[in-house]
């Protein structure tokens, strides 16, 4: 069996050349990291969605800088291949690149190989300051959790012209500014393909469609573990599968085949 390697940016941007889908999850701890590790997840994201299904929180907004920190050091922990993102909470780099950089150092102080943030536009300027120094950055464009009370709640983003155009100038905004990657979540599934085709970053969807260049879920969801009303791009691979790790390995499976999403079932 060949021993697995610890991915890079460089390996992530080669397989986003070949045209191999990316895995992500979320993750929050050493315990589950070393599950998704071992069940080839490419990449775990310590999202602040860490706020409302650990927390309890009806958002993401009351999460720290200190939560996430720690949380990402016990991933870093666990893991020993995936390539791990952190989060920058709310309130952690919205008032100066300088604070942004501050919140970054953090995180990758605990063990973040990169670190996303929320919004276009203004945050061009944010991530071109912190890749000038060396941080590697995700970008998040459509629905931004830290903006649900702007947005008017958890709405399908980007569904007219004009905000299809703003979303399409903002992610080449974002790519052009340095980030390495971008998080595409809930927009029709054709605008996400648009913007895949337009930037030379690996785009990762969730609830954007099957042609981004990757997937990722928040791991309570595709675990059937949230209660509630759950978002139509969310699938339960728990069902059917033997364990954990089993329900992982289908998620895995069926994102690098794009057997997962299917767009009649989950896109908009």
């Amino acid at each position: 069996m060949i021993e697995r390697k610890p991915l890079t940016l460089h390996r992530l941007r080669d397989m986003h050349a070949a045209g191999e889908p990316i895995t992500m999850l979320t993750c929050y701890d050493a315990s589950f990291a070393r599950v998704l590790d071992d069940a080839g997840v490419d990449c775990l994201l310590v999202g602040d969605s860490l706020g409302m299904v650990l927390q309890g929180e009806a958002s993401t907004v009351p999460v720290t800088l200190d939560a996430m920190a720690y949380h990402v050091r016990c991933v870093a922990r666990g893991n020993r291949h995936a390539w791990v993102i952190g989060d920058l909470p709310f309130g952690s780099y919205q008032q100066s690149p300088a604070q942004a950089m501050q919140g970054a150092a953090v995180l990758m102080q605990a063990g973040a190989q990169m670190v996303k943030l929320e919004g276009g536009g203004w945050t061009a300027d944010t991530v071109r300051f912190l890749t000038e120094r060396g941080v590697p950055v995700c970008a998040h464009l459509g629905l931004t959790p830290q903006s649900v009370h702007a947005l008017g709640g958890y709405r399908v983003q980007g569904r007219d012209d004009a905000a299809a155009a703003t979303l399409a100038s903002h992610a080449r905004g974002l790519a052009d500014a340095g980030a390495a990657m971008l998080v595409l979540e809930l927009m029709p599934s054709a605008l996400a393909a648009e913007i895949t085709k337009s930037v030379d970053i690996p785009v990762i969807g969730i609830g954007a469609g099957n042609r981004c260049s990757g997937q990722v879920l928040v791991l309570h969801d595709m675990l059937g573990v949230t209660r509630g009303k759950l978002p139509r791009f969310v699938r339960n691979f728990m069902e059917g599968a033997s364990s954990i790790e089993d329900a992982v390995s289908r998620y895995v499976a069926d994102v690098k085949s794009r057997r997962f999403p299917d767009e009649a079932l989950h896109g908009y």
